[in-house]
């Protein structure tokens, strides 16, 4: 593995060099350990600290000691986000095998406890992109608002790669600049359709239902369903994709697009049953089945992965906010999550993987082995 530590070289100290007692980078790894041994604040990061002091002499590491809590969260918070981003997504761009045939999920999450009222600073709302096989994160970019979700997309997108993948992103991302982004970096996407573009969801919409009432008679098209059982419930999903664009007014201003799609799931738990239609715009062949597996990893990601943060991190808890210190340990999260989903010999959940390592010195210096 390439060490994190090359990567947190691009990284300015924002201190004053003839101040400085302990060394960035040594800071910056104090914060991982202590993300990954269960710690959620700036005192419970500096008492891992304390608790692995040998672990860190015996690298060379903070050699001056501890520092405490206030310490840590003042270098911390004045950090360059944009510097520590762009460092986690060369390391993972030097760790990731090739994307091709692979499905890269853009989603958005608002951490809901980052807003501080007294500076009237909102909720920090973070897009990722997320390699779906095996839940890593790829990359992460700030916005300050859900809405700013439409420019901060393609930025991520410029800095990750993702050549030869498949990119799925829920509606607020159908844009075409967007389209373009993708294409223009050798992608596929596959870009959920609702009222932010209202007539081309009405043109989706309108092709699948009149093609369904006439049984797609003169349609091409091809289709694909499943049905899943689980805690009681039982949803059928039924696909369908067709690069009939004929109905769709404006569809060369969309870079690339072949295919449009619609997929129908029913849910039935118990004795009540519900059905709900989505629609898409897609640049890839029209194959029913690939296109149910981009659909459906996409969900899992918005499913699962921000469960995961919440749960097993607390994400949404953390009142962290000072600065940039918010969307910094934001990163630090996502650097342990994904040398978490590393370890696949230890069969336990992230939450029991990091009270495993907070309890085990071995296991932790197992999984910090493939970081540094």
């Amino acid at each position: 593995m390439d060490s994190l530590i090359t990567h947190f070289s691009i990284i300015k100290d924002p201190r004053q060099l003839s101040k400085v007692e302990h060394d960035l980078i040594d800071i910056l790894i104090l914060c991982i350990v202590g993300v990954l041994c269960g710690a959620e604040g700036w005192h419970d990061i500096e008492q891992v600290g304390h608790a692995r002091l040998s672990w860190f002499q015996e690298r060379g590491l903070l050699k001056n000691g501890i520092p405490v809590d206030d310490t840590i969260a003042r270098i911390i918070s004045r950090i360059n986000p944009e510097e520590l981003q762009n460092s986690f997504i060369n390391w993972m761009q030097s760790l990731s095998k090739k994307t091709k045939g692979k499905v890269i999920a853009i989603d958005g999450k608002t951490v809901r406890h980052s807003f501080d009222k007294k500076k009237k600073k909102s909720a920090i709302h973070m897009v990722s992109a997320f390699a779906t096989a095996n839940g890593i994160v790829l990359g992460q970019k700030k916005t300050n608002e859900k809405s700013n979700e439409i420019t901060a997309i393609p930025e991520l997108l410029q800095l990750i790669d993702i050549k030869g993948g498949i990119v799925t992103i829920d509606a607020m991302g159908c844009q075409k600049e967007i389209a373009n982004k993708i294409t223009e970096k050798q992608a596929d996407y596959v870009l959920a359709v609702k009222d932010n573009q209202k007539n081309l969801h009405e043109e989706v919409k309108d092709f699948f239902l009149t093609a369904i009432d006439h049984e797609f008679k003169n349609v091409d098209y091809d289709y694909f369903e499943e049905t899943t059982k689980g805690h009681g419930r039982i949803e059928k999903r039924r696909y369908w994709i067709s690069d009939n664009l004929e109905g769709i007014n404006k569809a060369k201003e969309w870079s690339n697009l072949q295919t449009i799609g619609m997929v129908e799931s029913k849910r039935t738990i118990g004795d009540k049953t519900s059905i709900e239609k989505r629609f898409f715009i897609s640049s890839m062949e029209p194959k029913a089945r690939h296109f149910a597996n981009a659909v459906r990893e996409h969900w899992a990601i918005e499913n699962s992965l921000h469960w995961v943060l919440d749960v097993s991190f607390r994400e949404d808890d953390s009142r962290i906010r000072r600065d940039y210190s918010s969307e910094n340990i934001s990163v630090f999260r996502h650097i342990v999550l994904n040398a978490l989903r590393n370890d696949k010999k230890t069969k336990k959940s992230l939450k029991a993987k990091r009270f495993k390592a907070a309890l085990e010195p071995d296991y932790a210096n197992k999984i910090l082995s493939d970081l540094f």
